[in-house]
């Protein structure tokens, strides 16, 4: 029998004409560390090219090792040296070899025939091309031995043989002594995060949750939401699309080691001071491995101990890495190793030497697929640029870091820290609560300091911290810190050169010990939250979704230009919602957490952030709400320039049931996108408060002058001077909906009244003979009629007091179509 792996000429010329096309750019420009890259992967895909029976293959290669002489010297002018792979050829085969045999068990088990058959087949293919380039008997042996476990595989799959494919499958794996570790079951079903069979691998874009919360809601999306979540795809000029099922069934093997179509990332400056060239891992370590297993049966256990930031801007990323790396193995939820692809069949994220990755991140409202090749920036002397892991050949958190740095458009990325409300003690002893039982993920990041009061402390200026624990020994109240640099700790009061804080008895209830503290420097130390309170500014909290049990989320943009620019007077063409809780008779209380998240799309909006947006919660029976503050907001939200905003409404059993959601923003200057979504400890809805005027009329020349300032009601003498307008509603039903809108001189109280002359229908449930706006008030006054049935109506506006003149608009909206004409 014999196995072919084949790939298509023409398309790996094409793809090298890109890649040398665009380094000959770089090169004409002097980026010469960027233009040594395309030229690499142009020498690559040529190369892999050159090794077919096309009539150009000579040509081929002899372009391709032009490419990879001039990616040479570039690196040479550069460098003025050459840095040898740690791993040799042989070794990155076989490592390619194994990984191709162990993605054919996933999917032998999983039951694909066709996949697991071609699997198997590149594994063979792969495995004899190295075992016939290589002079080391014992790395032939090896590969030997894996081309021929799978090349009885795919035999008996094929027919060839007749044995049972799980009990094959097993001895497979049970027997073969290749990399040093074998997996003690394949039989094991895979889990949800494995890729699914073809044939049933289906697009799905749903509303995201938590996978233990009941959406509150439609789970399709409307096409207005469609449109926000595509125009939000595009970040930095990269396109991130919504993760679904589909992915999971993402590429990850490749003819040569993937390169980003992207390009390299942009570095920092203090990158770019000690850059030295980019490395592939196992040119770094000889054992490279995505999670070190460190659980019960092999498990893959993330450690927040081993993360070391080194010269990379955003420690507030590092820091979060920190913190859920802890989580995950305090509390066994998996919040890193989820996101991270390819996985075994354990689910498990593994090392893959074509140099492939996916990142599941949530951002812009909806989980998204970033793709990233497994390249690392490497500094003159070998070391790493990013931030990595101290366990040797351990990748996890160099990669999850390029995932989120490639979204922000590069390692050269700011950090900012905002205000908050503090209130000392109920802030400590809610967190201490919340954070032993897992309920919420905290850092810290201090404001600016003084050079001499960062030596004096040993704190970083405007820097993130992630809280690893917080206790209460003895009265004193202490947070337990790392910093993601992994030295400069704390100099302060319960630091390891505190002599005079830490007794004997304190050393023990912590288990603390200063000497051994001060000899291993990871960046952990102790510090008193009085001290936090002084020097650092902000807590960071990401809450549990668990606290709550049902979640619903809607996506939105807010175009500019659409009502006043400043939310002084009118909020009433600002987006609302209507939030009605459902509280069964049997519950006393409940909590509803409202999260706003302006959609990001440029790296300059984290750098100089102009939007100001907030949520306002309102008593109004889940109404449209017009004036700001008639009535005043039963939560007043504070306009914050960060992405994210979060506020709390707490029901009991006397509360509302309805309220009405109205996003804010300081300035409308710009359209923006948005999602709004609410976590529940209660069922609720969540909707969008609708337009349902399609008709519109508007009156722009209107004034108040002379006789036809007459004033309001209470001046009988001159109040019929008025102007006087008359619409004609012709639908014949008895429901149509009117808004009228009047706007003034704000230095006049105004106001209106409408008539009716002749309604077809006096028994409809919105018949009047006459209505007014009510309140006089400056500027500004809407009046909301419903269930109109058709008819004849005058339209009086004026101001409260005889002889205000001053020019008006008056702009009526309806359900229905009208007519609108001028009587005086």
């Amino acid at each position: 029998m014999k196995l072919i792996m084949s790939w298509n000429p023409q398309r790996l010329v094409e793809d090298a004409l890109l890649s040398s096309t665009r380094a000959v750019q770089f090169d004409r420009n002097g980026q010469f560390e960027v233009a040594s890259y395309y030229y690499m992967n142009a020498a690559r895909q040529l190369t892999l090219a050159g090794q077919t029976q096309c009539p150009e293959a000579d040509s081929w290669k002899e372009k391709a090792k032009e490419y990879r002489e001039r990616a040479v010297t570039l690196d040479k002018l550069r460098l003025g040296k050459n840095v040898s792979p740690v791993t040799s050829q042989g070794h990155k085969e076989l490592q390619r070899a194994h990984y191709l045999f162990q993605e054919a068990l996933d999917a032998d088990e999983a039951g694909n025939k066709d996949e697991a058959v071609e699997l198997y087949s590149q594994a063979v293919e792969t495995s004899i091309n190295a075992r016939n380039s290589t002079s080391d008997v014992n790395l032939q042996q090896k590969l030997t031995y894996l081309a021929k476990n799978a090349l009885e595989r795919a035999e008996e799959l094929k027919g060839i043989k007749d044995e049972s494919p799980s009990s094959h499958a097993k001895t497979v794996v049970s027997s073969t002594p290749v990399m040093g570790a074998g997996r003690s079951s394949v039989t094991q079903i895979a889990d949800s995060a494995r890729p699914l069979p073809s044939s049933s691998q289906g697009k799905q874009l749903h509303r995201g949750s938590s996978v233990h919360l009941v959406v509150s809601g439609q789970e399709s999306y409307s096409e207005e939401e469609k449109r926000v979540l595509l125009s939000t795809s595009l970040i930095n000029g990269v396109e991130y699309v919504p993760f679904m099922n589909v992915d999971l069934g993402e590429r990850f093997r490749y003819p040569v080691p993937f390169s980003d179509k992207d390009g390299p990332l942009r570095l920092s400056p203090k990158q770019k001071k000690a850059f030295s060239r980019w490395a592939r891992p196992d040119e770094i370590h000889s054992e490279p491995r995505m999670v070190a297993l460190r659980g019960k049966g092999d498990t893959a256990l993330v450690d927040c101990f081993s993360i070391k930031q080194t010269v990379v801007s955003d420690c507030s990323f590092v820091a979060s890495l920190a913190v859920g790396a802890l989580y995950e193995r305090r509390f066994g939820k998996r919040l890193i190793t989820n996101i991270l692809y390819p996985r075994n069949g354990k689910g498990d994220p593994i090392y893959n030497p074509f140099g492939k990755y996916m990142v599941k991140l949530h951002i812009n409202g909806i989980p998204r697929k970033v793709i990233v090749d497994d390249t690392l920036p490497l500094g003159h002397h070998g070391e790493l640029l990013c931030s990595y892991s101290t366990n040797r050949g351990e990748l996890w958190i160099s990669v999850l870091e390029k995932a989120y740095m490639k979204v922000m458009g590069g390692y050269d990325f700011p950090v900012r820290v905002g205000d908050s409300e503090f209130n000392k003690d109920a802030v400590f002893d809610k967190l201490n609560t919340r954070h032993r039982k897992g309920d919420v993920l905290i850092t810290v990041a201090t404001g600016e300091l003084t050079d001499a009061e960062s030596d004096r402390t040993g704190l970083v200026s405007t820097h993130a911290y992630a809280v690893l624990d917080i206790r209460e020994v003895k009265g004193v109240r202490l947070l337990q810190l790392k910093n993601p640099w992994s030295h400069l700790r704390w100099r302060g009061n319960y630091s390891e050169l505190d002599v005079v804080h830490w007794t004997s008895e304190m050393k023990s209830l912590l288990n603390f010990d200063p000497n051994s503290a001060a000899m291993f420097d990871n960046g952990v130390f102790w510090i008193d939250y009085d001290s936090i309170c002084r020097f650092f500014d902000v807590f960071y909290l990401n809450w549990n979704p668990a606290l709550f049990n049902f979640t619903y989320c809607i996506h939105q943009s807010w175009k500019a230009g659409s009502g006043p620019v400043k939310d002084l007077y009118n909020i009433g063409e600002n987006p609302q919602f209507s939030l009605e809780v459902q509280m069964p008779p049997s519950c006393t209380s409940a909590a509803v957490w409202i999260l706003l998240t302006r959609h990001i799309t440029l790296i300059e909006d984290f750098k100089e952030n102009q939007e100001y947006i907030t949520v306002l919660v309102y008593k109004t029976d889940g109404k449209r709400v017009y004036y700001p503050n008639d009535p005043p907001p039963h939560i007043d939200g504070v306009r914050i320039n960060s992405p994210h905003y979060l506020c709390k409404i707490i029901l009991n059993e006397k509360s509302s049931r309805r309220y009405t959601l109205v996003i804010s923003q300081y300035e409308k200057m710009n359209t923006i996108f948005y999602t709004l979504r609410a976590y529940s400890t209660c069922p609720f809805t969540l909707k969008k408060i609708g337009n349902p005027y399609q008709y519109t009329k508007q009156v722009t020349n209107g004034e108040w002058k002379g006789k036809t300032a007459g004033g309001c009601g209470n001046h009988q003498s001159t109040y019929m001077n008025n102007p006087r307008y008359q619409i004609l509603l012709e639908s014949g039903s008895s429901n149509t909906d009117i808004l009228l809108d009047l706007k003034g001189p704000k230095q006049y109280q105004i106001g209106m009244d409408v008539i009716c002359v002749v309604a077809n229908d006096q028994k409809a449930s919105g018949y009047f003979n006459r209505k007014s706006s009510g309140p006089f008030r400056p500027g500004f006054v809407v009046m909301e009629l419903e269930n109109v049935p058709s008819g004849t109506y005058d339209i009086i506006p004026s101001t409260f007091l005889p002889g205000q003149e001053g020019p008006f608009i008056l702009t009526i909206k309806s359900s229905s179509p009208i007519k609108l004409s001028r009587l005086q």
